[in-house]
């Protein structure tokens, strides 16, 4: 008999951002992997549109709104429940019969919106971790800030990195830009977050000539209009140019075209952003923040501090360096953007359920 699987994957709705990166690649993964004696099922809105994905590699449960609330919580008994990131609001109503395994991107809402310790999402969160008979974790820093801020239960904890969300580079491109590229160009990616830290790379342009800055992702929130307002202040608006949101063809577009890949983000349970610049041998610069140097490694260049001018000169002195012995960084930074490898993830998790069983 199968051992049935629940995955709680209904941030997959939204693959512009790294949840929906994280759920649909790991699941992508997986239904590449042999798994008849697993029964894995997809909590998920739009079921056709994975059903004319996968098939019956999976079985599919509809999620809706409602599932969020205790009484219309998904009622059927699972051997494992896999809650794929730790915001999900979605919970089973019985108890698994084997293990309930949550996978922990990062705590920031504990240093952001949660400073109390009393506060709704770290009880939320702690009744998780009170649920959990195996934690995971995308990086030895996402474990650490955990540790941190919550008392973690004596189970089962492993550390499983994320792959590179390229895993193939589109050959005749046919994408056409939205903004001009027509000068060298810095890009940076992401949420227009706060922690995304955006207007200091802008900041920095404010010191530099001859250089372009394009920020590709959702723009229309408070963080986004921030910064649309510092561009036009600051009389940036013929030297920063924002994308809104872009599909895959648009983010390697950009990410083959561009002379460094930028990502000052003070904030990252990861950061797959990085390792997709990676893929194209691209100079990567990134703070030296959270998780940054864990993903980033030797290959990447990184920031101290967020001062414009220092910013600018690192900036330049790197990519001389770079320069001069390209074709050694270039190696390098390719290999280590296949490290990280979505098969292997799938490995390591299939490895997990498998455990229990």
């Amino acid at each position: 008999m199968k051992t049935s699987v629940f995955l709680e994957s209904h941030n997959l709705k939204n693959r512009a951002g790294g949840l929906g990166t994280f759920n649909y690649e790991l699941i992508k993964a997986i239904s590449e992997k042999e798994i008849e004696d697993l029964l894995i099922v997809l909590n998920i809105k739009d079921t056709q549109k994975l059903k004319a994905e996968f098939g019956t590699i999976f079985e599919y449960q509809k999620y809706t709104s409602l599932h969020r609330h205790s009484l219309f919580r998904p009622r059927k008994k699972y051997d494992i429940w896999h809650s794929l990131n730790q915001n999900t609001k979605v919970e089973p109503f019985y108890k698994p019969k084997k293990a309930y395994i949550l996978t922990i991107h990062d705590v920031n809402f504990a240093e952001e919106q949660a400073i109390d310790p009393n506060h709704r999402a770290n009880q939320i969160f702690r009744k998780k971790l009170e649920r959990a008979d195996s934690i995971t974790y995308i990086s030895e820093f996402a474990k650490k800030q955990t540790h941190q801020y919550f008392q973690v239960p004596n189970v089962s904890e492993t550390v499983i990195y994320n792959g590179n969300p390229i895993r193939e580079i589109i050959l005749n491109n046919n994408f056409v830009p939205n903004v001009p590229v027509d000068k060298p160009f810095f890009f940076s990616l992401g949420d227009f977050i706060e922690r995304k830290n955006f207007i200091s790379i802008i900041k920095m342009m404010k010191e530099i000539k001859d250089f372009n800055l394009i920020i590709a992702g959702n723009n229309d929130k408070a963080y986004g209009n921030e910064v649309k307002k510092f561009i036009e202040e600051n009389h940036l608006q013929n030297q920063v140019f924002l994308t809104g949101k872009i599909d895959e063809k648009g983010k390697q577009f950009y990410l083959k075209n561009c002379t460094a890949f930028l990502f000052p983000s003070i904030r990252e349970g990861f950061g797959l952003p990085p390792i997709e610049a990676m893929r194209f041998e691209k100079p990567v610069f990134l703070s030296n923040k959270t998780s940054l140097p864990e993903i980033g490694g030797d290959v990447a260049f990184y920031w101290e501090n967020f001062d414009a001018n220092y910013m600018k000169d690192l900036v330049f002195e790197k990519l001389d360096f770079f320069e001069k012995n390209n074709a050694l960084h270039q190696q390098k930074l390719l290999e280590r953007s296949v490290f990280f490898d979505w098969k292997k993830a799938a490995d390591e998790y299939l490895s997990l359920y498998r455990s229990f069983i």
